[in-house]
């Protein structure tokens, strides 16, 4: 894939000259069976309340949205959900990590992943949870980057198939770890 720019969005920027983009992504992802909230492709109203949402988290300083850019497209997204508790503020969720099914295998989600570490440790955080479909390719990719498996809970979520679907609990201890 041609040279991609990964970059922290705005709520701003996700409400207006992004927005089509992420409802694009969104309804792609789960088009090819990503469990990411929905058992069935959203309708676009659907897809632009979810990422209006998400803007508002945003604003607020809850939840960091970067996006992988490749000609002047967005191609993938992933999330970081900071901690709002005073004995948490040492650990984030990492959420959402979306590419489209056109730009995967060209290292988009690793890049992403990369940043999305890499912002989570100019904030301090130092661990990094998540949870992904068990057995999926997101897992492996996840294993791949050092996250460590911690279980896994059968009938998590409903998939796009209609089935309930476990889902692995995965770590990853970033940074300086902080006793204090």
């Amino acid at each position: 894939m041609s040279t991609t720019e990964i970059k922290a969005l705005t709520a701003d920027e996700i409400r207006t000259a992004a927005l089509q983009d992420l409802c694009e992504l969104v309804r792609d992802a789960v088009s090819d069976g990503a469990s990411v909230g929905w058992v069935s492709v959203p309708s676009e109203l659907e897809a632009a309340t979810y990422w209006r949402g998400v803007a508002d988290q945003v604003q607020s300083g809850a939840v960091i949205v970067l996006i992988a850019r490749a000609l002047s497209k967005v191609v993938g997204t992933v999330q970081l959900h900071l901690s709002a508790r005073p004995n948490g503020a040492h650990r984030a969720e990492v959420a959402r990590l979306l590419v489209h099914l056109r730009a995967r295998r060209h290292g988009i989600g690793v890049a992403l992943m990369r940043a999305i570490e890499e912002a989570a440790v100019q904030r301090r955080v130092s661990l990094l949870v998540l949870d992904t479909r068990t057995g999926d390719s997101s897992q492996q990719l996840y294993e791949k980057l050092g996250y460590t498996l911690a279980g896994i809970i059968p009938h998590y979520a409903r998939g796009t198939t209609g089935i309930l679907e476990p889902t692995s609990i995965m770590y990853k201890e970033i940074g300086n770890i902080s006793l204090e």
